[in-house]
């Protein structure tokens, strides 16, 4: 297949460019911006355009699919494509492939030079016969009259007594061993090490991270707190929304969203996410205090695909959700995928997990199980290193802030300034 040189040397095959052709014309078929259609797929905007000029084939086709489908291409432009990626991803895969390396003929040494040897003994110089003989015994040791060397004497041996005393010693000291457990080990003999001195767990072959403090299209939510409405600061802006939180001790009322990015460490070794648990710690009675809308009714173009949690159910599921944007002219959706996903270290996937209940405080956190290199293992998903809490907000007073009158008022009050009059007092 041919290739083609670009400005920077590198070769590139036209299978790459026909597949990178189709992708530009589904994104100017659509007409936002690599930004914005990169949040709709949880890709980078800097990995999408990658896609469109060819420096990367996906190592996957379901998220090209999902590009298609958002731009609204029918089934056979769909086929085309993935007929197109196909191509492209053998080339990538030919390309990524490191060629074979020569392994140099080994010559056998020439005959004419043979490896030198040790020199055999020749003929040495005549004995002296006035030389003393070395193999003959020395006269000195057959001498009577020679002076005895001094030679060590042997210790006595102990007392029959002291021998029978010490072994019955040893007997008993063995039998309490065995009774109580404890296997008797020779001092010399080191005990066994877990771990080789110096070893460490391999790391993961990806990194993640969380945010927990997430509002419904940047402005919805709800918060627990055991305040009255006067000791209550304003509400933040989404992006101040974790210090206001932990400021005022608050919980999440009724839903709590997080959001997982997951990261491979290699361009090329993808990591394979397979499932994502729901782990519900402890489920206590409602919390009775005051809820807190961050809102007064809000709401987004789009609504992402999600993982939706129900804590109320005796084992809870993350169950994909597809995602809908209306920034459009019409109304289209996201499909949600499923597991398995594969990331690397230049295809980031985002996963998006919506928690609700009504009927408890629940305390819960997640597991991601993963595949790499030979390796297997599960990550869990926590808050700080603590579970995730959602509190349901069924009963309590709920209390929304007036910007005009710089306080907290219950939806009543709000009814009534709405309507012209005056609001009542706080609580």
């Amino acid at each position: 297949m041919g290739r083609r040189v670009e400005g920077d040397g590198m070769p590139k095959d036209a299978a790459v460019e026909e597949f990178a052709g189709l992708v530009r014309a589904l994104k100017a078929r659509d007409g936002r911006s690599y930004e914005a259609l990169g949040r709709r797929l949880s890709v980078s905007a800097s990995t999408l355009h990658r896609y469109c000029s060819g420096a990367t084939v996906p190592e996957e086709f379901a998220v090209v699919d999902r590009l298609a489908l958002l731009c609204g291409a029918d089934e056979e432009e769909r086929r085309a494509l993935e007929a197109a990626w196909t191509e492209a991803d053998r080339a990538r895969r030919r390309a990524a492939s490191p060629a074979p390396t020569p392994v140099p003929a080994v010559s056998a040494a020439p005959e004419s030079n043979p490896e030198p040897s040790a020199p055999e003994p020749g003929p040495g110089p005549a004995p002296d016969p006035t030389a003393p003989d070395p193999t003959a015994p020395d006269p000195s040791a057959a001498d009577p009259s020679a002076p005895e060397a001094p030679r060590a004497r042997p210790r006595r041996g102990a007392p029959a007594p002291l021998l029978v005393a010490a072994a019955v010693a040893l007997v008993v000291l063995a039998l309490a061993a065995a009774l109580l457990g404890h296997p008797t080990r020779t001092a010399s003999a080191p005990a066994p090490a877990s771990t080789a001195p110096g070893r460490t767990a391999a790391p993961l072959p990806f990194t993640w991270s969380i945010g927990s403090q997430l509002w419904e299209g940047g402005c919805g939510h709800t918060y627990l707190v055991d305040r009255a409405p006067r000791a209550v600061a304003p509400p933040p802006v989404a992006a101040d929304s974790g210090a206001w939180a932990g400021t005022h001790g608050a919980v999440h009322g009724g839903e709590a969203l997080v959001r997982i990015t997951v990261q491979g460490r290699s361009p090329s070794d993808a990591v394979v996410l397979h499932a994502l648990h729901v782990r519900v710690v402890d489920r206590a009675a409602l919390l009775p205090w005051n809820a807190y809308r961050m809102d007064n009714g809000c709401g987004g173009a789009v609504t992402p695909r999600h993982f939706a949690v129900d804590l109320d159910r005796p084992r809870p599921l993350a169950r994909p959700v597809d995602g809908l944007d209306a920034s459009g002219a019409k109304v289209r959706k996201i499909p949600a995928v499923s597991f398995p996903y594969k990331v690397t270290s230049s295809d980031p996937e985002e996963l998006l997990v919506s928690a609700r209940t009504a009927g408890c405080d629940c305390r819960w956190y997640l597991e991601l199980e993963w595949s790499a290199e030979g390796r297997t293992g599960t990550v869990r998903i926590t808050d700080g290193g603590k579970p995730f809490r959602t509190s349901g907000t069924r009963g309590r007073p709920a209390y929304v802030h007036d910007s005009a009158e710089g306080r907290w008022i219950t939806d009543s009050d709000s009814d009534t300034t709405a309507a012209g009059g005056t609001p009542g007092t706080d609580a």
